[in-house]
This record gives structure tokens, C-alpha cells and sequence, in this order.
């Protein structure tokens, strides 16, 4: 069988197992979500024997310390993963939720409930985890699952993947709910992408240009995780000590991931104040500081001069780029024009500039008094998520439970007739 043929065979076993989920209640599969955990722990020889394998190819190519550490399974982190399945089970299922409900004049009962999607693909890369935490909310939303991972981590992920699938079927997970692409080759996202007829919705984590590949190729919606530019923008009505420090919460706590902080905008009422205090931080800090000439000149640190290209820059290192505004309007029209809509701030007393800003930056998650890394799903109390949206439709910002899911509307008459 080529490459296409055993895709679009994925695909067909995928729709069938999509039609058996949609039959187990809650209870059957919170059981079997625990199953899964334990047979991950069953599994932990065979499954760190397969993460060894990709750790000795990545080395052997050369791959980057920080790569190789997104790689690495350990016991602790295959345990981690285990409970992050149990953790799951405990969730709400928002499958079968009542939207609405309603009757019309003519009688005729009208409610809206949730569903599941159907059949959803995960393009991802790197972290091997991701096979688990994308299964396991797929799974437990009623979705049937296929899996293409990165290259180099091909070994752990079919050792999860099968353990899943395995550890699932004793309590009656259906066949082919979790699926794996066992191939490496980049033809197979493409066809994935192009398999509509099967595939309901595609969600791909990574980089840039796996992103973009996706969204040229894809005939089904695609929900998209793009670049996180975000900012804080420190207002005329600022505590500049709460400014500072949630810049350097924002920029350093985690500043590899898409809600850390990338651009300061500084209101000039306050800058001769403000960039002083901050200079000193980001200094202590080791934040390199790529700032207008305004900013360079108060700050009191070494920085190099923005460009445009930095006003877009997603650095994800302690890099931070920083521009003087006249005020909040500037700052709102900075942010729309650059930002990627992902997580924006603002620090300020002034709740008339909050309403304003809130309500005319158009992100994902727009805060107030507070950091840009609180923009996950974890910290919105979703217990888990399969990732951040940009996109508007049909989710947007962290994905929980809840964006796996679609609906649709059931009638209830009692003979009722359309003139």
C-alpha cells in the first residue's frame, strides 16, 4: 500500500471509530482514560527504550541541547504524562451540554447541545508528550484522533501511541481511535491535509512554516497557532512598580513560549520615570533591550536600535523590543497593526483606558494589571489544552474542552406541518 492509499485507509478507520465514540457516556470513558494512564505505566520499559532510540539519532544529527530536552522521556516525565491522563478523566465532558433551549409559537421544541467534532488530525513536532495530551482531550470529547508527529521523535510516539490504544481497548475503546502516521515523509501531512472527506478539522503545532504548509494545503478548517507577539503597554496612570514588575514576568519567567511578553510600549508621560526603573531590571535580567531612540536614551543600558522588523519579532529569548507612545490610542493602533492577536496588556489605575482597551485591541486575551503569561489553558482553570488559537473561528485563545467540540440543534414536534 503507497503512502496516499495508507493515509486515506487511516482516515476511513478513523470516521468508522468517530461513529462508535459518540455511543460511550461519560462514566466508559473516564474508565478508559484511566486505563490509558495505567497502561503507560505498564509500558514504561518499552517506552523509554523507543524515546533512547530517537535521543541517540537526535545526537547523532546534531540537534540542539534545548531540542534534545523536549525530546527526553523519563520516568518522572512519562509519570507526569500518566497523570495528566487521570487529570483529564476528572474534567467535565462538555459533551451533551444544553446551549439553549427553547419552544416556537408552533410548539416545536428547539434545544442546542454540544457534540463532538468527528474526526480531528494533530500535525505537531518535538515533545513527545503531545501524542498523550492530544489523544487523551480528543478522546475524551469524542473525537477519533490522528496523530502526525515530528520526525525525531517517530519511535516514542508510536510507543505511545500503541500504549494508548492498547491500555484504551480493555475498557472499550473503539479501534482506530487513536491513530498514529507511522511514516516520517513530508507527503504525508499534505495528504492528511487534503483528506477531507474524512478529516473534520486540523490543528497543527510547531513552527511557522509547518503552520503555513498546513493552511496552503488544507481543504478542511484548520484552527491555526501563530506567533505570539505580545505586549504590555504602560499607561500615563501606571504603578510603575507593578509595571516593572510584570515585565519582567511577562519577558523571563518562561521566555521561550508564545505568551511571553516581546514588545514594551511605554507612555511618554512616564517614560522619563519608567525606563530608568526598567533599564535597571532588564539588566539584572539579562534582557537585551532593542529600543527606539527615546527609550535608548532613558533607559541607561546598552540597546541596540528597533527596526521595523522588531516591532514584529516573536524572539521567544530575552530579547525585548521597546517603543515610547503619545498615548493609548497609539498604543491600541501599534498593537493591532503589529501584534499577531494573541495576548496583549495593559498597566494602569485608569479604568476608563481599560474599557477602551480591551474593547478596541483585537486579541485573544486582552489584560489588564496583570502578566501575558497567564494566557493558558491551565491558568483559565480548563485543566488542560490542546494549544493557544489566533484564528477567531471557532476558537479562539486557550483551547480546553469545550473547543473540541461542535454542535448541533435537535427538534422535538408532535405532528407539526410548514404552510
Amino acid at each position: 500500500m503507497d503512502l496516499q492509499a495508507a493515509i486515506l485507509d487511516m482516515g476511513r478507520r478513523a470516521r468508522a471509530a468517530s461513529h462508535e465514540l459518540v455511543k460511550l457516556s461519560t462514566e466508559q470513558k473516564n474508565r478508559i482514560l484511566r486505563a490509558m494512564a495505567g497502561q503507560l505505566r505498564v509500558d514504561e520499559a518499552e517506552i523509554l527504550r523507543a524515546n533512547a532510540l530517537d535521543l541517540e539519532r537526535a545526537r547523532a544529527n546534531g540537534l540542539s541541547a534545548a531540542m534534545i530536552d523536549r525530546l527526553t522521556l523519563d520516568a518522572k516525565r512519562l509519570e507526569a504524562i500518566a497523570k495528566a491522563l487521570e487529570e483529564v478523566a476528572e474534567l467535565p465532558d462538555p459533551v451533551g451540554e444544553l446551549l439553549a433551549d427553547w419552544t416556537r409559537p408552533n410548539g416545536i421544541r428547539i434545544r442546542k447541545v454540544r457534540v463532538p467534532i468527528g474526526v480531528i488530525g494533530i500535525i505537531f513536532e518535538s515533545r513527545p508528550n503531545v501524542t498523550a495530551d492530544a489523544a487523551s482531550l480528543c478522546f475524551k470529547t469524542g473525537n477519533a484522533t490522528i496523530l502526525r508527529g515530528g520526525s525525531e521523535a517517530i519511535e516514542s510516539n508510536r510507543a505511545l501511541a500503541a500504549s494508548l490504544q492498547a491500555g484504551g481497548e480493555r475498557e472499550g475503546l473503539p479501534a482506530d481511535s487513536i491513530q498514529l502516521v507511522p511514516f516520517t515523509d513530508r507527503a504525508s501531512v499534505e495528504y492528511l491535509a487534503k483528506m477531507d472527506q474524512y478529516l473534520d478539522l486540523i490543528i497543527p503545532r510547531g513552527g511557522k512554516g509547518l503552520i503555513e504548509k498546513v493552511v496552503e494545503t488544507a481543504r478542511m478548517p484548520v484552527i491555526k497557532h501563530y506567533d505570539g507577539v505580545c505586549h504590555l503597554y504602560v499607561h500615563a496612570d501606571a504603578d510603575l512598580e507593578m509595571a516593572a514588575n510584570l515585565v519582567i514576568n511577562s519577558k523571563c519567567q518562561k521566555p521561550g513560549v508564545c505568551n511571553a511578553l516581546e514588545t514594551l510600549l511605554v507612555n511618554r508621560e512616564v517614560a522619563s520615570m519608567f525606563y530608568p526603573l526598567m533599564g535597571a531590571r532588564l539588566a539584572e535580567s539579562g534582557v537585551l533591550a532593542r529600543a527606539d531612540t527615546e527609550a535608548a536614551g532613558l533607559l541607561g543600558i546598552e540597546s541596540e536600535p528597533a527596526t521595523e522588523e522588531d516591532w514584529r519579532a516573536e524572539y521567544l529569548e530575552l530579547i525585548l523590543s521597546v517603543k515610547t507612545v503619545s498615548g493609548l490610542d497609539e498604543a491600541i493602533a501599534h498593537i493591532n497593526e503589529y501584534g499577531s492577536h494573541h495576548t496583549d496588556g495593559i498597566v494602569t489605575k485608569d479604568l476608563g483606558a481599560v474599557a477602551r482597551f480591551q474593547q478596541e485591541v483585537d486579541s485573544a486575551v486582552v489584560v489588564h494589571n496583570a502578566s501575558t503569561r497567564f494566557n493558558d489553558g491551565g491558568e483559565f482553570g480548563f485543566g488542560a489544552e490542546i494549544g493557544i488559537s489566533t484564528d477567531k473561528l471557532h476558537a479562539r485563545g486557550p483551547m480546553g474542552l469545550a473547543e473540541l467540540t461542535s454542535y448541533k440543534y435537535l427538534l422535538d414536534g408532535d405532528g407539526q406541518v410548514r404552510g
